[in-house]
């Protein structure tokens, strides 16, 4: 017996109670073997009874007793456990060795390796090593970041961690989800020239696997795969052996044991065995039938049925039993079909009416293959003649070997035949060349006739040739071999003694042969030398073949056996006991009997002469399945269990199996897995309602428990249940049992609840949209499950309803474990104390924070989850609003602290509107609109708060104002423009979404900073009058950089008007608003205006002067005659400078100097053409005035060497600074021009040198 304590650790309560009702079987025929062992039989029970028998002891107090007791009663619960297993595998190892009914399907899914914990880990590291630049992968920023978003929002996800623990999770989806989010990423870059987005996601993709896979891939398994690794594969044999095995806890001596015993590499043997089971069952099925013994169905006319399906399954596997090939044999063999005129003839049991076989339906063919080796005692030839062989099966062709001399007659000749005779004549013969010339044939040296059968030797034998008469060659001797090979379908051959009632009526010894035609038809036949055909044969349907006494009135024989059948018996006698097992064993095989026959106990004894081991059982291996105690599981009889409660605990195992091994199955079987429970359900009746009834309790089971299955698999399951529970036969079996109904019932129920639950953890059953498909399979079970037959359906609205509901608990559930994520709630008294004493700017702080996280729901809803919902997205967007209502508790309360006039809380506002705007469902919804009905009086009060204080720093501003150039103008009006920017930048920001408050805003701002800019334009003006009447008027006036500043100040006040004062609107209110902003650009404009015809009349009040000093050198005046003396007498001594030059120079210098002076300090181009217009048609009117009022004096020689200077160095300045020729050649510069060329002309007459080069003419090139 085995040792208890080797079987696999398990529920004890669930295995105890998978005990009770396989042993609970129907009929109450279950085997001796499953029941409790006695006490005496276990080796601590039989200890503890020896110390008990010594003598007397203390009585163990009741503590120790009932320690003992469960002690006892485990070790009997592990023993029963165990023997459960073994009798399981022994049924499966019979379904893998010989399968009739299911083949390992190719068509599966393939699944995918599952990531583990360490795993998860590997990859966080390699990722962040890759973000921290510890890699060689090149990379741009965008795949960087793309990377960065991965590693923070998926592989750091703890529901990611929870689907990796539960083993839902591989590669492969790993891969998917970042390649989803690179495709977004992708989508929103700028096209490049030259450069595909297909080609950046390729490139982005490889980098990917490269950062995956690391310097080592964790991913590659060792050379040998192990069991686990290959089970998506199609599995042999020995590995479908190996894998229950893991799966049942069974040891490999117990398996080996197992497998000799039960001969599972003999077909014939399970073939034969099969054929018992099926017999057996429709005998249960008849007995059944007669004692009115049935399962209670739903209705009573469902046992007749039930009758006839199991009738109908056994003759379906009889069938597909005999499509099967007899054996596997190689080319050559052509199975020969049993042709008969009504397929279920041979499937009834007593049916008398069986098609009879007819002698040609049992010819066989044979291979022989004859090796002539060499001669021995080759006297009567000289050596050096030509010796050869011929070899020939009688019937048949003749073959000849090589040539050989006498003296080495030596040739190792293979010859291959075919025959039909079970009893072939082989004939050997030698020859020698004929040297004679008349000789027509060669000479025969001898010759040798054989007849071999498929038992005879087939090693070399010498075998003693006959010699013609006068033979010198006596001891004449060939050596050869003889190999007749045993076709598939021939089962055992031999010689027997027979005498039968029909046929063998005369007991003699006959050569037999059992034949199989097919898998249910064998004969038994007597075949003559040379003939193909038997001479007699008898049909082995229906006969029972067991051991039998000596018969003393049989001459011939030692061993009998007999073949009964009702109405005939067949007498067998062997020479040996070994030769009567085999036949025996042979026989009883293919008659299909349930009794075993056993030979007698002094038949036992006898040592077996011979025999092939590999052919029929060996009492070896019969004896130590004994020992170790597999005898009782191998001979158990497979109708005797009840195969649905077995099946239940083989399912579950596998299943449990299943979910540990290396693949994220999601709930599926491997192919290998699907095959067995296939054979097994098929080949032991095992109904396909109550096997996917026990895979969807196991499958609901380990989903509740936090396992990944797929829905999809669930569906399938529970559609077959469903359909078959309301009569439409999904697998062709009418009978509905209560049992079905309401275990379909209690798993509807649970299911429907298990899917609702599912649906309302939508984030944490299936992260980021994984299992891909999964919620959406899911939603449409959960249609399926809520209809109330498989043929109605349900309403939408009702779906609905119940859809509804859980993603009402799926917003509290979401923002549940969201808050707790954020610790935005306490979990604890003390942490709630800590809340409630936390800072408004704390509060803000985490209720700003709560808000990214829920907009990253959101989002991530939307994205991995929308499809799914896609039938009803008003569901998806009422669960958002769900959502957010339980955000708005918290963010009210957060906001509520706040101290009045705090503006901290509006980058809330833009966050959540930001996310809330673009959402067509969110948008202007119940959330949407509470959060503008909180923040509308705050901007406003902002708006009053910031429109104050602008209106404040103008008037302080300018009051204070240095006009020291800033930027674009003066500190004030810079400080002006950024805040009415910054506010209106502010505001637009916000986004408002309601279009009227939002039009009402922008409108107000415009005309703020409409008000704003026209104060500052007319404090600028009076500031820039005032500082102006301050300057002096002589040349040395330079243009102050404060007036320049205040210029500028204006010009930008102009652009600022086109930004920050024209509105966006309808035509009707553009055309009245178009009126209001045209006002402070008129406004603008004449004001610029003024300061320019202000500066103008300043820089002419200079040039007046100039000409007034001029003035003095009229003609007639008294100080023109004294300074003309003076000079004239002073020249002769001294170089008296020209007074007219210096003042012309300084007039010039100061033109110049003003002009950069403008052009460095001025921003606008315009207005400083306009101005430098201006200056020059305002001098050359001045200068044409006074030449006018001189009209009818001669200028003197200096006046008019100056003003010719002046005029034309202001001419070519002004013409430099880009005033147009238009403006410079006007009448009044024609005038000037003409009045000072005449003078020249005089003075040219009168003073030839006194111009001294000065001239109006373009060629001078003066300096100056």
């Amino acid at each position: 017996m085995l040792d208890p304590s080797s079987s696999e650790e398990e529920s004890d309560e669930v295995l105890e109670e998978e005990r009770r009702e396989v042993l609970g079987a129907a009929g109450g025929g279950s085997p001796r073997s499953l029941l409790p062992p006695p006490p005496p039989r276990d080796p601590r029970g039989r200890e503890a009874g020896g110390a008990r028998a010594a003598g007397p002891s203390p009585s163990p107090s009741p503590s120790v007793l009932s320690e003992g007791r469960e002690e006892q009663e485990r070790l009997q619960r592990e023993e029963r456990e165990k023997r459960l297993r073994l009798q399981l595998y022994v049924f499966i190892a019979r379904c893998i060795a010989h399968p009739f009914n299911a083949k390992q399907p190719t068509d599966m899914a393939r699944r995918q390796q599952k990531l583990n914990k360490q795993q998860l880990q590997i990859l966080k590291e390699r990722f962040q090593a890759f973000l921290n630049g510890e890699t060689q992968i090149v990379a741009d920023e965008a795949f960087c970041n793309a990377v960065r978003s991965y590693y923070e929002v998926f592989l750091k996800s703890d529901r990611v961690a929870r689907m990796v623990h539960s083993g839902g999770c591989s590669a492969n989806d790993f891969r998917d989800v970042f390649k989803k989010n690179i495709e977004k990423r992708v989508r929103s870059l700028p096209e490049i020239d030259g450069l595909s987005k297909e080609t950046v996601l390729s490139s982005w993709l490889a980098k990917y696997d490269a950062i995956y896979r690391g310097e080592e891939d964790f991913c590659k398994q060792p050379n040998r795969m192990a069991l686990s690794a290959v089970s998506e594969l199609i599995l042999s044999k020995e590995q479908l052996y190996e894998m229950f095995q893991q799966i049942l806890g069974i040891k490999k001596l117990e398996h080996q044991l197992i497998y000799n015993a039960c001969q599972l590499d003999n077909g014939d043997e399970q073939a034969a065995q099969i054929r018992r089971e099926l017999d057996g069952r429709l005998q249960l099925a008849e007995q059944m039938a007669r004692e009115r013994k049935f399962p209670k169905f739903i209705t009573r006319e469902m046992e007749n049925m039930y009758i006839e399906e199991l009738r109908s399954s056994v003759n379906l596997l009889m069938a597909n039993l005999e499509s099967l090939p007899v054996s596997k044999g190689g080319p050559e063999f052509k199975l020969q079909k049993l042709k008969r005129s009504q397929n279920s003839a041979f499937l009834d049991i007593g049916d008398e009416n069986e098609v009879q076989l007819s002698k040609s339906d049992v010819v066989l063919s044979f291979t022989l293959e004859i090796v002539i080796m060499e001669v021995q005692g080759l006297k009567s030839v000289a050596p050096n003649r030509i010796v050869y062989c011929t070899m020939e099966v009688e019937g048949g062709e003749k073959l000849q070997t090589d040539q050989a001399e006498a003296s080495r007659p030596q040739w190792g000749t293979q010859g291959d035949f075919t025959t039909t005779h079970p009893r072939p004549v082989v004939k050997v013969k030698l020859f020698t060349e004929s040297t004679g010339v008349l000789a027509l044939e060669d000479k025969e040296l001898g010759r040798v006739v054989l007849y071999p059968t498929s038992n005879s030797p087939k090693s070399p034998d010498l075998h003693k040739m006959i010699v013609p008469k006068n033979s010198q060659d006596s001891d004449l001797k060939i050596k050869l071999a003889v190999r007749m090979d045993k076709p598939p379908h021939m089962k055992h051959c031999g010689y027997l003694y027979a005498l039968g009632q029909k046929v063998w009526k005369r007991w003699k010894k006959r050569y037999f042969v059992l034949v199989q035609v097919s898998q249910y038809t064998f004969a038994m036949c007597s075949y003559r030398e040379k003939k193909s055909e038997p001479q007699e044969l008898m049909q082995l349907e229906g006969y029972t073949v067991d051991y039998t006494a000596p018969h003393t009135g049989l001459q011939g024989g030692r061993m009998f056996f007999n073949a009964v059948k009702e109405g005939d018996t067949v007498i067998f006698a062997s020479d040996d006991e070994q030769d009567r097992i085999l036949w025996v064993q042979a026989m009883y095989r293919a008659t299909g009997q349930s009794y075993k026959p056993v030979p007698a106990s002094q038949a036992q004894k006898m040592n077996p002469k011979g025999g092939n081991v590999n052919t029929g059982i060996s009492p070896l291996y019969t004896d130590r399945g004994q020992k170790h105690g597999m005898d009782e599981f191998i001979s158990a009889n497979p109708c005797k269990f009840d195969h649905a409660s077995l099946f239940r605990l083989l399912q579950r195992q596998t299943l449990d199996h299943r979910l540990n091994d290396s693949y994220s199955c999601l709930g599926w079987f491997s192919p290998g897995q699907v095959f067995v429970l296939d054979e097994y359900c098929a080949r032991y009746g095992v109904r396909g309602c109550h096997r996917h009834l026990c895979y969807l309790n196991e499958l609901i089971e380990h989903s509740e428990n936090g396992s990944v299955i797929d829905p999809t698999l669930l569906h399938y399951s529970f559609a077959f249940c469903a359909s078959h529970v309301h009569g439409n036969r999904p697998d062709g079996i009418g009978t509905v049992s209560v049992e079905e109904k309401e275990r379909f019932e209690e798993i509807k129920d649970r299911l429907s609840s298990l899917l609702e639950n599912q649906i309302s953890h939508f984030r944490y059953c299936f992260p980021f949209g994984r299992p891909e498909g999964a919620l959406k399979a899911t939603l449409s079970l959960l249609e399926r499950v809520l209809m109330k037959d498989i043929a109605t359906p349900i309403p939408a609205e009702e779906v609905k309803k119940v859809v509804r509901k859980c993603l009402e608990k799926a917003a509290l559930i979401n923002y549940t474990r969201l808050t707790e994520y954020a610790k935005i709630e306490a979990t604890a008294e003390k942490d709630s104390e800590t809340m409630n004493q936390a800072t408004p700017a704390r509060k803000l702080e985490e209720v700003l924070h709560l808000a990214e996280l829920c907009i990253e729901v959101l989002q991530q809803n939307e994205e991995h989850h929308s499809e799914a919902f896609a039938w009803w997205p008003e569901l998806l967007a009422e669960h958002a609003e769900k959502f957010l209502s339980l955000y708005s508790v918290d963010m009210d309360s957060a906001l509520e602290a706040q101290p009045q006039d705090s503006w901290d809380s509006f980058p809330l506002f833009q966050l959540l509107n930001n996310a809330l705007r673009n959402d067509t469902f969110l948008c202007n919804g119940k959330f949407h609109k509470h959060l503008q009905e909180i923040f509308v009086p705050m901007v406003i009060r902002y708006i009053d708060l910031m429109e104050s204080s602008i209106a404040q720093s103008i008037h302080r501003g300018l009051e204070q104002e240095s006009w020291q150039p800033v930027n674009n103008g003066s500190a004030t009006s810079e400080d002006l423009f950024w805040k009415l920017d910054a506010l209106q930048m502010f505001v637009f920001d916000l986004h408002w979404p309601e279009p009227e408050f939002a039009h009402h805003l922008e409108q107000r701002l415009k005309l703020m900073a409409t008000d704003m800019i026209e104060a500052c334009v007319k404090r600028t003006r009076i500031a820039f009058e005032l500082k102006l009447q301050k300057t002096n008027k002589s040349t040395d006036l330079r243009i102050p950089s404060s007036l320049c500043t205040m210029f500028n100040v204006l010009v930008d006040a102009k652009k600022q008007t086109a930004k920050l004062c024209i509105l966006d609107g309808g035509q009707e209110f553009a055309s009245q608003w178009q009126q209001y902003h045209s006002k402070i650009d008129d406004l603008i404009e004449e004001t610029v205006k003024e300061i320019i015809s202000l500066l103008v009349s300043k820089v002419v009040s200079v040039l007046e002067g100039v000409l007034s000093k001029l003035s003095r050198y009229d003609e007639g005046t008294f100080f023109s005659s004294l300074v003309s003396f003076t000079v004239k007498a002073a020249a002769k001594y001294v170089d008296v400078p020209k007074p007219g030059m210096d003042l012309a120079d300084t007039y010039i210098m100061f033109v110049r100097q003003n002009q950069d002076i403008l052009r460095e300090k001025v921003n606008e181009e315009m207005y400083i053409e306009k101005l430098f217009d201006q200056w020059y048609s305002s001098s050359m009117k001045v200068i044409c005035m006074w030449l006018a009022d001189r009209l009818d004096l001669q200028l003197h020689i200096y006046q008019l060497k100056t003003l010719i200077k002046i005029v034309k160095k202001t001419y070519r300045d002004f013409r430099l600074q880009g005033v147009l020729e238009g403006t410079l050649n006007s009448k009044t510069y024609d005038t000037v021009h003409s009045r000072l060329t005449v003078e020249e002309a005089t003075v040219s007459v009168t003073d030839a040198g006194g111009l001294q080069g000065i001239t109006m003419k373009d060629s001078d090139e003066e300096e100056g």
